[in-house]
Order: C-alpha cells, then sequence, then structure tokens
C-alpha cells in the first residue's frame, strides 16, 4: 500500500501490472492441479511471460498462496483503486504457448474445433503446416538441472505456425519457438483479409477481456 501511495503522490494515474496471465514454466504446479508443461518447449525455468498458458488465470509465480492466487489479485486491484490510481493489463492477443489449455474456461480453449487438414482457414484458431509434424530439436534452452532423458517429447501434428511468423514446422532458437500463431483471419499466404463473417477467434478474445474487465482491470497493453 505504501508502494501505491507513494506512486499517486507523485502524480501517477495508472498502474501497468506485466506478466500477470499464466504462461507456461518448467515449475511444477501439479500439486496445485496445474498441469506440467513440456521442457522442450519453455524457455528457461521460468518460462516466457508471454506464452501464455491460460488467457482467464493469473500466473501462480507471482502468488503467495498459490490456490487463492484470483483472489490475491482482486484484492491488489481493489487496493490500487482505493488509491486513485487505475490498472493496466499486460495483454498478449499474437500468439499462446504451444500446449496452451485453459483450466478456469476448458470450453473456451482455443483451436479445439479447428480444421487442421488446411493451413488456413478464417474459422480456425491457428495456422498449421499441412503434412509436416512439430520439429524441435535443439535442447540448449533446456536447463540442466532437468535431465533431458526423463523429458518426453513434444509432438505436434500437425505443426502450427510460430509466434514470430514462421510458418514452417522447424522454428530456430532465436524464433519465437515455444508459442503459436493466433489467426484472426489473414491468410498469410495471400495477405488477404477474411473478416466477414467474423471469424470465431475475434469473439473469444472479446471474451477474454470481458472476463478481466468484469474483475476490474480499466486497461489492456496489447504486445504483439
Amino acid at each position: 500500500d505504501l508502494a501505491l501511495k507513494e506512486l499517486k503522490r507523485f502524480g501517477y494515474t495508472h498502474v501497468w501490472y506485466c506478466g500477470l496471465l499464466e504462461h507456461a514454466t518448467i515449475t511444477d504446479y501439479t500439486v496445485y492441479g496445474i498441469r506440467k508443461d513440456n521442457p522442450y518447449i519453455v524457455k528457461g525455468l521460468a518460462g516466457s511471460p508471454y506464452a501464455i498458458k491460460d488467457y482467464y488465470d493469473i500466473d501462480p509465480d507471482i502468488a503467495v498462496d498459490i490456490p487463492n492466487r484470483m483472489s490475491e489479485f482482486e484484492k491488489l486491484m481493489q487496493r490500487t483503486h482505493a488509491h486513485g490510481l487505475q490498472v493496466i493489463m499486460d495483454f498478449i492477443p499474437n500468439h499462446v504457448a504451444r500446449e496452451y489449455g485453459s483450466d478456469v474456461r476448458p470450453e473456451e480453449d482455443l483451436g479445439i474445433n479447428d480444421d487442421r487438414t488446411k493451413s488456413f482457414s478464417p474459422t480456425n484458431d491457428f495456422y498449421y503446416i499441412e503434412n509436416e509434424d512439430f520439429q524441435m530439436y535443439n535442447v540448449e534452452h533446456i536447463p540442466p538441472c532437468i535431465d533431458i532423458s526423463k523429458v518426453p517429447k513434444y509432438t505436434e501434428k500437425p505443426a502450427r505456425a510460430t509466434g514470430n511468423d514462421v510458418f514452417h514446422s522447424r522454428p530456430s532458437m532465436t524464433d519465437w519457438f515455444e508459442t503459436i500463431k493466433l489467426n484472426y483471419g489473414i491468410d498469410n499466404a495471400t495477405g488477404k483479409n477474411y473478416f466477414d463473417p467474423r471469424p470465431p477467434l475475434w469473439d473469444k478474445i472479446f471474451r477474454i477481456l470481458s472476463y478481466w474487465i468484469d474483475k476490474g482491470i480499466d486497461g489492456f497493453r496489447c504486445d504483439m
């Protein structure tokens, strides 16, 4: 509360909270009912806060009491507002973790109704690499504390396009290999837009943003 009070005294109007959304990590939270991520597609131990694993949940890494992480965040928003400050959330609408899956809203999972036989369809949430499996042969990003021999190989059939516009099945170490690119109705091969009828992903993202607005978020900083 002291930090918030001082921010207000300095004349600030908004607080931008980063890394709030649950992202892929090597940290094992299975005891809390959180699915474990495959180290082959996680950068480092902590993972990237831009490889979103669940748009509807708070990241357990920033929680004091992990089972009550959402309640903790809601109280943080209340304290922020009580000091006359508005809350900005970091939001990543361009890509998600390769093993994205919402525990909070599984019915809103991405890609579950995709036609994976098509590299592009306006009704797909992801882009697909036809007839090719995802390939990630480098293991340099896996921390030495992880016994690679005990890590199951990650499989993705067919491969999906990587977050930084890599439209082939084998992203490099310098690519955002831990992410998959979202499809808002733009055919990457032709550059043509398919916005009418509205792609399903638009409505899914709208519902995600509405979920956080209903919790008290005042605005979003969108990272593409």
